[in-house]
């Protein structure tokens, strides 16, 4: 999924550029405006967990392999604001390592943190909303989602590639592949952001952003038991 440099023109790679710059500028926004102090903290965890599960590769086909994008776990357990950022700022720290090309961070921030963490955000929310009302739904919804954003982002690879691709690939096949190939990495995906969205909530709740209006305070109860009458040992008695 991480685009090479080189692999995309220069005029298409500057204007998927501005496009993540804007997308990655409005996140910052609205999380600044938004985000408990408490939460920013987990936005660092969770960008290092996306860091160190896309260092995990799991076969597919061919010869081919897969790893965790994470856009729609860091939206789910962090809001999508700090999601997106936590993801730019995984790939900002990958293409240092070479991992992506610096000349396509643009393009692969496009992909991975506005379509991967935005736009599985919308899709976590809109699953969520033909599923019961309940906590265990969340996963369920979370697992769909991150399925379905994988081969979206392979699809906006592949319009990125029809607009400035400078490998001479027929773009059927590239569709054909990219989108297949990444609908069954899509299964890794959301095997991985279900699993991991359910420990936290079965846990900690409370700190899973897309279940906090399902998560309900405990009204204060007061047991009859437990009111008691002032002791009146020792009081003279009336007369």
């Amino acid at each position: 999924m991480h685009i090479p440099d080189g692999f995309i023109d220069a005029p298409t790679s500057a204007a998927f550029g501005v496009v993540a710059a804007a997308g990655v500028g409005y996140a910052v926004r609205r999380a600044s405006a938004e985000a408990e102090d408490q939460v920013v903290p987990l936005a660092g965890l969770c960008a290092a967990f996306v860091f160190a599960g896309q260092m995990l590769n799991f076969p597919v086909a061919l010869g081919t392999s897969g790893h965790l994008i994470g856009g729609t776990l860091a939206a789910v357990l962090v809001g999508p604001w700090l999601g997106a950022i936590a993801i730019a700022v995984v790939l900002l720290v990958q293409a240092l390592f070479a991992d992506g090309g610096l000349t396509a961070l643009g393009l692969n921030i496009t992909n991975m943190a506005v379509i991967g963490a935005l736009g599985g955000y919308l899709l976590f929310r809109l699953a969520l909303r033909l599923l019961p009302a309940r906590l265990p739904s969340v996963p369920v919804a979370a697992g769909i989602a991150a399925f379905v954003t994988v081969p979206l982002a392979a699809a906006g690879f592949v319009a990125e590639f029809a607009l400035g691709g400078t490998v001479d690939l027929p773009l059927g096949g590239v569709l054909g592949s990219m989108v297949g190939v990444h609908a069954l990495i899509g299964v890794g995906e959301a095997v991985i952001t279900a699993a991991t969205v359910s420990l936290v909530i079965a846990t900690r709740p409370d700190l899973v952003y897309g279940a906090r209006h399902l998560v309900r305070q405990a009204p204060l109860e007061i047991r009859p038991s437990a009111v008691r009458a002032p002791s009146t040992a020792g009081q003279p008695a009336d007369g």
